[in-house]
């Protein structure tokens, strides 16, 4: 696709990245037939092809509209369309890229900078563990759509004290351990049992997702620099072999800070670095699955599962879940349909286009549900807590599940 970028654009990093991928699109159209939103809304403006035009048309000089806006709000960035697209069409960095610009020229109503802000600084606030607390509390008594927003209380099992030589990073992220605080628990007890002991750096925070992908790119790349400092002493030693991610959302991001980052002289190095070093925590079960065999009790229990979109679109990691929980004994089995598409949590995505996300979750679910499982497993803590508020069910990440397979 050819485009001729507007003079404000011609020399900035931005305008250059975007010429870059545009080049690459070929007008087929097959990421339309896998994009969740052109599937619910059957409108070319809310599928990838359309987005991508639009986008071309502001740097080529059109003035973005408050239409234009709602269009790219609407996209979920599943990136399962990168999955599908023949050249390899990076359109989840363009899709970013035409956020922000139409953001710096189409001013927002009241209401939605206000949910925006409280979202930014909410769920990366100290205070958002006790008013989370405080929700569950008083849950019976919320509306049903601020209800479903606030999970059930969940208690962690205790955080192992074992020492190994193999030693991990985890990210402990910024509302998991509030709002599912026995995954992180679960992350440290299983690679315990497989002979890894798990470290976190306590000055690593928010992994700069929520910001960036509200269109605060300059903070989420502060929080990115901030991590990157807390984590550099054990890196830098090699006193740890990887970053390990239990949230597929935050691995998919820290897997960018390399490319975010590349023209930051001072973290250029570090970051590809910490992107290279990091790993879903899936992909150490080839390593530690041969450890736990044999000592987990997972006959009977089937299992269905739900692979995030961050986990097979936005880091291309397939298979290795089912695969490997499989070997263990479990039963687990993909939806039949639609497995690849996503289910509506994305992030923010369920507060800011709840209409769209709740289309999205039922439709998941009702594929989910009819492989009769004793639980719904997935990867994502957003993910988790969105199917959850559909489903009376038990959904779970598939750490916490292997963790409760092994013996006390």
């Amino acid at each position: 696709m050819q485009t001729h970028l507007s003079p404000e654009f011609q020399d900035t990093d931005a305008g250059r990245e975007a010429e870059a991928i545009l080049r690459k699109c070929v007008h087929c159209g097959f990421c339309t037939a896998t994009c969740p939103t052109y599937q619910l809304l059957g409108d070319e403006l809310d599928g990838p092809r359309g987005r991508i035009y639009q986008i071309k048309q502001v740097l080529e000089g059109q003035a973005p509209t408050r239409q234009t806006q709602l269009h790219l709000d609407r996209c979920l960035t599943c990136r399962n369309c990168e999955t599908t697209c023949p050249s390899g069409v990076q359109y989840g960095h363009l899709v970013d890229i035409g956020r922000e610009i139409v953001d710096a020229r189409v001013r927002r109503p009241a209401g939605e900078r206000a949910v925006r802000w409280l979202l930014r600084e909410g769920l990366t606030s100290p205070l958002f563990a006790p008013a989370l607390r405080l929700g569950q509390r008083v849950r019976g008594l919320l509306p049903a759509t601020l209800c479903a927003k606030v999970p059930e209380p969940r208690a962690a099992r205790p955080w192992p004290q074992g020492r190994h030589a193999r030693r991990v990073l985890l990210l402990a992220g910024c509302v998991q351990p509030a709002m599912a605080p026995g995954i992180n628990a679960a992350t440290a007890r299983v690679l315990d049992a497989a002979g890894i002991q798990t470290l976190v750096a306590p000055q690593a925070g928010c992994c700069g997702a929520i910001r960036f992908h509200l269109n605060e790119q300059a903070a989420a790349l502060d929080q990115m620099r901030r991590n990157i400092d807390a984590w550099w002493p054990q890196v830098e030693s090699g006193e740890v072999e990887a970053l390990v991610m239990n949230a597929s959302g935050c691995g998919a991001l820290v897997r960018e800070y390399g490319h975010l980052l590349r023209g930051d002289a001072a973290y250029a190095d570090k970051a590809a670095r910490i992107s290279a070093l990091t790993r879903d925590v899936s992909e150490l079960l080839p390593d530690i699955a041969p450890a736990l065999r044999g000592r987990v009790n997972g006959q009977g229990l089937r299992l269905a599962f739900h692979p995030p979109c961050t986990l097979q679109h936005g880091q291309q990691l397939r298979g290795g879940v089912e695969r490997h929980l499989s070997d263990l004994g479990f039963d687990v089995q993909l939806a039949r349909s639609e497995s690849h598409l996503c289910c509506g949590s994305a992030g923010t995505y369920s507060v800011l286009q709840p209409a769209l996300a709740t289309q999205l979750r039922d439709r998941k679910l009702g594929h989910l549900t009819a492989l009769e499982p004793h639980a719904i497993i997935s990867a994502n803590v957003g993910c988790i807590v969105h199917l959850q508020s559909g489903t009376e069910r038990p959904v779970r990440h598939w750490i916490e599940v292997l963790d409760d397979a092994l013996p006390a």
